[in-house]
């Protein structure tokens, strides 16, 4: 993929090449317990939620970890994590079972998770999303740029408008035998971007190579 994917694109086929390489891109990163968290946030952590019907919740470690791999694939805000090791958990089991049961109503069960000290939509949104990624997508920096062109404002109405746009995405991409989730729209958007930046890091090897060859033969000219 040569660079950053449209989000209006239309084509079932880019998407599913953007979706496929998102291990890749999550491996490329190669920070440090990533894969590991990524396996645990995608694999492991919504099976657990389901296996406590019919009422779920998340646990306070549940909680804690998805925040690392939140902050790890992202933009590491160590406070946060301090903010969620102080939490009652006794609260962010109550609270988070209050927001599975709101379901699908975005709104009430954000509100419901952001009562907790240090998770804001954007968090929520990564526990919603464990939960039920046919519903909720997770409000990554990536997803944001591409579907509404903003990731600076993580509020609750910001979040409303990115859901319901990748949901209609989502449902538009979907074909009889062939289904799309938000989640898998978000995770293609994020991992296309990831690799766009990777093809252009100052840090990359072979784009310094390439410099270096662009240097010398514009000495020549």
């Amino acid at each position: 993929m040569k660079g950053s994917m449209d989000f209006e694109c239309s084509d079932l086929r880019v998407w599913k090449e953007a979706l496929s390489s998102y291990k890749t891109q999550i491996e490329s990163l190669n920070k440090p317990n990533l894969i590991q968290l990524d396996d645990f946030y995608r694999d492991q952590l919504p099976l657990l939620l389901h296996q406590r019907n019919p009422k779920p919740y998340i646990t306070k470690s549940e909680l804690s970890k998805l925040m690392q791999w939140k902050l790890t694939r992202g933009k590491w805000r160590p406070r946060l994590l301090n903010f969620v090791s102080s939490l009652d958990e006794t609260l962010v089991e109550s609270s988070s079972q209050k927001a599975f049961k709101s379901l699908p109503d975005i709104t009430k069960a954000i509100s419901h998770l952001t009562l907790l000290k240090g998770v804001g939509p954007a968090t929520a949104s990564a526990v919603l999303a464990a939960y039920a990624p046919e519903i909720a997508p997770f409000m990554s920096d990536e997803a944001m740029v591409a579907a509404i062109g903003n990731s600076k404002e993580y509020t609750l109405k910001q979040y409303i408008i990115f859901s319901e746009k990748l949901q209609k995405k989502a449902k538009e991409l979907s074909v009889e035998g062939d289904i799309l989730m938000p989640s898998d729209v978000e995770r293609a958007l994020w991992s296309s971007a990831v690799g766009a930046k990777l093809l252009v890091s100052p840090s990359d090897p072979n784009r310094k190579f390439s410099s270096r060859i662009d240097a010398k033969r514009k000495r020549k000219l």
